[in-house]
């Protein structure tokens, strides 16, 4: 099979304007040499006018870019048949004699600077690199989600939002550039099934997920965090179905603790649980898209609320670990301290605990138990459990005073307690109450919750101010969603 010369150029590269006459010039005396210009037709057809040479093919849809990946033009390469035997980018006149002497072509050359650099292959620009890239995926079958074409006088936000695929709010659209990017900082294969999703059993692949990230603003390198949290709630002890559908304003919350939070740039100080983070945001916000795109649970038809909260549209936030004085949730539950756990709790919207008073262990305990007491209802008992995030201010009291977390939760379980008179129905006018065969009254009443280990802390906030959260959350499956504990690095 004869050998050949292939070039790639671009308009705007000056050694390619250096060199193109001579081959121009062997083309025309018969020699078998193909040149192929990354530039647009209008680009190049003023490119030949410039030099006076003919008119060049064109490098469509920089297929032939694509297939060699030359870091620089011009690429001299040299082919036999399909294969690639040698090649040379930018310009080195001897290196070009020797390509053209094994393909037995005659060049002129002696005219020309022994070398020159080339300039940058147009493939390298990142706009069309990552149009490349996704296209490769596509044919590779990496991404095999449907492509949707929005008319060019459409607005693209509106037309997702009429579609269904938004939260209400603005997404960034899914191209594939963008999904194929994301996909990158994870090492799963993009088929790979995350888990179903309830409530009509879609199948949450992992490019599916990374779909919704992009959606969601998610940075790139959060990916794992969202993957661990969805393969959380798709844990069937969570139940999800129960989650999605209860009129219980509910929803997914993720608690992040461990080194990626810091790597990803998570806020686990001030403000945490509001604005201002994009990786706080993104997380909770992509697990909430996917749930609603791939599963459904659309509000008003599957999600039956009563009146929800904030937190079904994203629920994320950091763990502050460096200077907290107790272990993190996550080593609590079995990690190592170099780990990255991501919890997921079914719970409800944050409420403001403010105590600027207490400057003791016990009074601060006191204020704690008085707020889980009262959370839901003061007469139920046994069906919410509490998960405060304290900030420094107050953990540092307790930390001072020598208060280990299994004390706090005990103090707060123990103020919590209601004598039974005051949980029967009826009682102080209320016709809420104890709803199966009260427990004997033994005088110290009946707490809140049946375990203090059903008590979760979590250390994070601002160092200014005494501002601790309450948010209650279903704690075993007898009584909803027990909270489930992923590792980020599995997703990694």
């Amino acid at each position: 099979m004869a050998r050949e010369l292939l070039v790639l150029v671009k308009h705007d590269c000056d050694t390619c304007g250096l060199v193109l006459p001579a081959l121009d010039a062997a083309i025309l005396a018969g020699e078998r040499i193909r040149i192929l210009s990354q530039s647009t037709r209008a680009e190049s057809d003023a490119l030949t006018t410039r030099l006076a040479i003919r008119a060049l093919d064109l490098d469509t849809e920089d297929e032939v870019s694509e297939r060699f990946d030359p870091e620089a033009v011009p690429t001299l390469l040299l082919l036999e048949g399909d294969e690639e035997l040698d090649r040379v980018e930018g310009f080195d006149r001897l290196r070009y004699e020797e390509l053209a002497s094994a393909a037995d072509i005659q060049l002129e050359l002696g005219h020309l600077p022994a070398s020159r650099p080339g300039c940058a292959s147009r493939a390298r620009d990142p706009e069309i690199d990552a149009r490349l890239r996704a296209r490769r995926a596509r044919r590779e079958g990496k991404i095999r989600s449907r492509s949707v074409r929005v008319g060019e006088i459409e607005d693209i936000h509106e037309t997702l939002y009429r579609r269904g695929w938004t939260d209400g709010l603005p997404v960034v659209p899914p191209t594939p550039e963008r999904v194929v990017a994301m996909l990158d900082h994870t090492g799963r294969d993009p088929r790979e099934v995350v888990g179903i999703l309830p409530p009509y059993g879609g199948e949450a692949s992992v490019e599916k997920v990374a779909i919704n990230a992009v959606m969601a603003g998610c940075p790139g390198p959060a990916l794992p965090i969202v993957l661990a949290a969805l393969d959380a709630v798709c844990e069937e002890s969570f139940s999800l179905q129960g989650v999605i559908a209860t009129t219980n304003p509910m929803g997914p919350l993720v608690i992040v603790s461990g080194p990626l939070a810091d790597r990803v740039e998570m806020n686990s100080g001030g403000n945490c649980l509001g604005q201002g983070n994009r990786a706080n945001l993104g997380i909770g916000r992509a697990l909430q898209l996917t749930l609603r795109n791939v599963g459904g649970g659309r509000p008003g038809r599957d999600d039956r609320a009563t009146i929800g909260q904030m937190g079904k549209v994203g629920a994320c936030f950091a763990e502050r670990i460096d200077d907290s004085p107790w272990e993190s949730l996550s080593t609590e539950r079995g990690l190592a301290a170099d780990e990255t756990g991501v919890h997921v709790f079914a719970a409800e919207g944050p409420r403001v605990i403010s105590d600027a008073t207490s400057r003791s262990a016990s009074s601060l305990a006191a204020s704690l138990g008085m707020v889980v007491d009262a959370m839901a209802h003061p007469k139920l008992r046994n069906q919410l459990a509490p998960l405060l995030v304290l900030p420094p201010s107050i953990a540092k009291v307790f930390g001072r005073e020598g208060w280990s977390k299994a004390r706090v939760k005990q103090e707060i379980l123990e103020r919590s307690k209601r004598p039974i008179a005051d949980l029967l129905p009826g009682a102080r006018g209320c016709e809420v109450g104890w709803d199966e065969e009260p427990p004997d009254d033994d005088g110290s009443g009946v707490p809140k919750v049946a375990s203090p280990d059903e008590i979760v802390i979590v250390h994070a906030g601002g160092e200014v101010g005494s501002m601790a959260m309450a948010m209650a959350y279903f704690p075993n499956l007898e009584r909803g969603s027990p909270p489930v504990l992923r590792r980020a690095e599995d997703w990694q």
